[in-house]
């Protein structure tokens, strides 16, 4: 209030002695200029010259504040292109969720380049056109993901690697794949797209060589890694015997296959099924010693029932001693139905017919099955007792079938 009060006793003094001047003497100007006479009091010229001094004043400081905000000016215009932007981008989400793919990909793409995240909507708009089947619009868009945004290799490659994987483009899916694993070796993701691939292309070799890395990163559980690691040597052994087959001359080697049992992890080499598959090959390729030497240490230390089977139906060069370590192994379990009809078998390579109907019968007391039935019927028919072969192959198709419980003729006398 008082800094106030002083201004304003200022001002109303400098006004008095301003009016006292101006009564005294108003004064004289005369500006002449080529045909232009301007006759005016000096107070007059003072007041004029004020006033177009401040108007110049006001001209220069607007024109720096227009000037100044230029730069303002465009950071509206740009922020108000990235807000678009940033809508557009959501609604072509929005749209790709909802499967609306044509339109996905237009907003997304047409976006992109003002987007904060331009690399996400050139992805996500690959991922629209792959949808679409429009490979070209996905080859386009990828090259300018990668070129939007320095350092999206990675990225890129495995957007397109899962899009070709979705295609079912296996071979230059595979190229992708091996490409990206040489930037980054142990990334989970390439490695998980890479499994997949090689079971599509069922490269099991490669597979086979993959999964200790796979266990290494914990690409996936456990016991899916073993069945994964159990299929791929499975058909890797079929694979290979196949090939043996294959193999010209009256001489098979079987080499190979012996060689990819001596790769087996040693968690697989004492896999039932492994062994299985293993034995029953040898078996098949003209190497059924082996196959029952085989059968024989692992049935000794593990006992299984689906190689007792397999060493059931193996028919080796000493055919009685095959039959003996078997009955050997029955005294421990009597009351085994598959060791039962195992014994049956061998005793028929023996020509032992009776002993055979025994063990057969003895299986088939303990569990009725389609086999215990199906060799009774057999057994039966070539001992000439067909009546019993008849009733042991109807009750083996009823039991199989399932038929229901129904009334049926009776045979006259």
């Amino acid at each position: 209030m008082r800094q106030l009060f002083i201004i304003l006793v200022i001002m109303l003094l400098a006004s008095v002695g301003l009016t006292m001047m101006m009564s005294l003497d108003a004064g004289y100007v005369r500006i002449s200029w080529f045909n232009y006479l301007i006759e005016t009091s000096v107070w007059v010229a003072i007041i004029l010259s004020a006033l177009i001094f401040f108007a110049i004043y006001i001209t220069i400081k607007s024109w720096k504040g227009v000037k100044s905000s230029t730069g303002g000016v465009s950071q509206w215009l740009l922020s108000t292109g990235g807000q678009r932007a940033r809508k557009k981008t959501t609604r072509g989400l929005l749209e790709l969720a909802e499967g609306n793919w044509k339109r996905a990909q237009k907003h997304l793409s047409s976006s992109a380049p003002k987007a904060e995240t331009p690399l996400i909507n050139y992805l996500a708009a690959a991922q629209a056109a792959y949808e679409q089947g429009n490979e070209k619009d996905i080859e386009a868009l990828l090259k300018k993901a990668h070129e939007s945004t320095p350092g999206s290799d990675l990225a890129v490659g495995i957007t397109q690697a899962q899009l070709q994987l979705g295609s079912n483009q296996l071979e230059p899916c595979l190229a992708t794949l091996l490409r990206l694993r040489k930037k980054s070796p142990q990334h989970p993701f390439i490695l998980k797209l890479l499994k997949t691939t090689y079971y599509k292309l069922e490269d099991w070799h490669q597979l086979s060589l993959l999964i200790p890395e796979l266990r290494r990163q914990r690409v996936a559980e456990t016991h899916e890694l073993d069945e994964l690691e159990r299929t791929s040597w499975i058909n890797l052994l079929a694979k290979t015997s196949d090939e043996i087959r294959r193999q010209s001359g009256s001489s098979q080697n079987i080499e190979q296959l012996n060689q990819h049992w001596d790769r087996l992890p040693s968690s697989m080499r004492r896999d039932e099924t492994i062994i299985h598959a293993y034995a029953d090959h040898l078996a098949n390729l003209g190497e059924p010693t082996q196959a029952i030497t085989l059968l024989r240490k692992v049935l000794q230390n593990h006992w299984s029932n689906l190689l007792i089977e397999l060493y059931g139906k193996v028919c080796s060069n000493d055919l009685e001693k095959q039959l003996l370590i078997a009955e050997n192994w029955l005294k421990e379990r009597p009351n085994n139905e598959i060791l039962l009809l195992a014994l049956g078998r061998l005793s028929l390579r023996n020509q032992l017919w009776g002993k055979a109907k025994e063990y057969f019968e003895a299986s088939h007391r303990i569990k009725e099955t389609p086999q215990s039935y199906g060799e009774l019927c057999r057994l039966a028919a070539h001992l000439d007792e067909h009546q019993q072969s008849s009733e042991y192959f109807m009750q083996g198709i009823l039991d199989l079938v399932g038929l229901p419980d129904l009334p049926q003729p009776v045979k006259r006398k």
